[in-house]
């Protein structure tokens, strides 16, 4: 077994690439302005609040939610695709050791 070499090879467009995103992305959020936190009444029912919106029935909710809904939309498609990742790292090659064993083959 030999040990790992470092590759001499590379081209550097993709560092210099990364290095002027995170430039850009480093100004963005440095010079960006939040408004102040805003918080809600007591007794609010947020949970009820994003179920009006994502039904479209905003109108009808006590609270402004609009902008849960976006971060919850988002954040169901990053656990759905990290649930497929991790079904297909999960799922059996063909002449694994499991199925080896139930046909009862010796190695």
């Amino acid at each position: 077994m030999s040990r790992p070499r470092l590759a001499r090879d590379l081209n550097p467009a993709g560092a210099v690439a990364a290095l002027a995103l995170f430039a850009v992305l480093a100004a963005v959020f440095l010079t960006a302005t939040f408004p102040a936190a805003a918080g809600f009444e007591a007794g609010a029912s947020i949970t009820a609040g994003i179920g009006y919106a994502l039904f479209d029935m905003a109108d009808q909710s006590p609270l402004v939610t609009e902008g849960f809904l976006v971060s919850f939309i988002l954040i169901a498609i990053v656990l759905d695709a990290a649930l497929d990742g991790a079904i297909l790292l999960a799922r059996r090659e063909d002449g694994s050791v499991l199925d080896r064993v139930r046909e009862g083959g010796d190695d």
